[in-house]
């Protein structure tokens, strides 16, 4: 049986002491298998964020356990955490984070530089991860010459020119219009078509149903987690 990419036990997550403790994580059990595809969604305060963060392993559970791809988060050093998320996950943020005044190439070769990737391979891979997006055309625009969609599927490039085990979206819809916001998740739609594991944090009923899998987060708990027939699959 093959590993999940995702296996979480009884995450808890604290800030504070005494009175002004707050409990943002209350127990929080899943597993994301390979080549799954889902949306967690929750209100402001729900937990998601800090879910994210910790999913992401730009923080750590206060207890409870987080395997990445087999591997436990929580036994990794600082250095070792961020070859971890370099390597495995593959970020996708709502404000994009692309460099200005640097080609969508560049910008997408990023994470194969820190990885040490010699510059001929990091074109090659930025170069195929365009293509895979649809913008192998504007490889050499700068952010301020795309749309707002194009340069969050830019964005998608550069998480994906890794492969890595897990694509994390943040909002990922969060700053396009109607438009874009569906580009960007016809993307995600053929990645999953081709095989990507994707989790999606967001609070758009629209993004959500276009996931195969929903989890809804209220008060740090989960409350809701359902397979569903996702919606405008092409």
């Amino acid at each position: 049986m093959t590993r999940p990419v995702l296996d979480v036990r009884d995450l808890r997550k604290r800030y504070g002491q005494g009175e002004a403790t707050v409990h943002a994580l209350r127990g929080v059990s899943m597993t994301v298998g390979r080549g799954d595809y889902v949306a967690i969604m929750g209100s402001s305060g729900s937990g998601k964020s800090t879910l994210m963060n910790i999913l992401g392993a730009l923080d750590v559970p206060t207890s409870g356990t987080y395997l990445l791809d087999g591997v436990d988060v929580s036994e990794l050093a600082d250095r070792q955490l961020a070859l971890a998320r370099n390597r495995l996950i593959g970020f996708v943020f709502q404000a994009f984070n692309l460099i200005p005044r640097t080609s969508a190439a560049a910008n997408v070769e990023l994470p194969l530089a820190y990885a040490g990737i010699r510059p001929r391979e990091r074109r090659r891979r930025a170069l195929a991860a365009l293509d895979v997006v649809g913008l192998a055309e504007r490889a050499g625009h700068e952010p301020n010459q795309l749309s707002g969609g194009q340069q969050q599927r830019v964005a998608v490039a550069r998480a994906l020119v890794t492969e890595p085990a897990l694509l994390l979206a943040d909002e990922p819809t969060g700053n396009l219009d109607t438009r874009s916001t569906a580009d960007v998740l016809d993307v995600f739609d053929q990645l999953n078509a081709a095989g990507r594991t994707i989790v999606v944090i967001t609070h758009e009923p629209e993004v959500g149903a276009r996931a195969k899998r929903l989890i809804r987060l209220v008060d740090g708990r989960i409350v809701h987690d359902v397979r569903q027939a996702p919606v405008g699959v092409r």
